[in-house]
């Protein structure tokens, strides 16, 4: 995946379109991620004892994973939405926007 924890990204599709926010998390073998702030999902949790601990009940609210194809890397330096495209050299691969041609990594 092109897009790693801790990337700032723009939400380009689905209910939380528009949003921007950070990684959470990286699922890549189901080419998913969670972003911060978007997504979000409410569960509706049952007061559970487990190891002498008490889950309290109510409703949570929660970032759930999203398809990597509806989010955008931002570039930190010029600060939009971009395509992100792979640079080798000397045998390290480096993440390069697209629009501006500056290394993210």
């Amino acid at each position: 995946m092109r897009i790693k924890k801790g990337d700032t990204v723009l939400v380009i599709g689905g209910r939380s379109k528009g949003v921007r926010g950070e990684v959470i998390r990286v699922l890549p073998r189901d080419d998913r991620l969670v972003v911060q702030g978007a997504n979000l999902r409410k569960k509706h949790q049952k007061q559970v004892q487990a190891g002498g601990r008490r889950m309290n009940p109510g409703i949570i609210q929660f970032e759930a994973p999203m398809h990597a194809s509806h989010v955008m890397l931002v570039c930190p330096k010029c600060d939009k939405p971009t395509r992100v495209g792979v640079q080798r050299e000397e045998g390290k691969a480096r993440r390069i926007c697209k629009q501006c041609q500056a290394v993210l990594d």
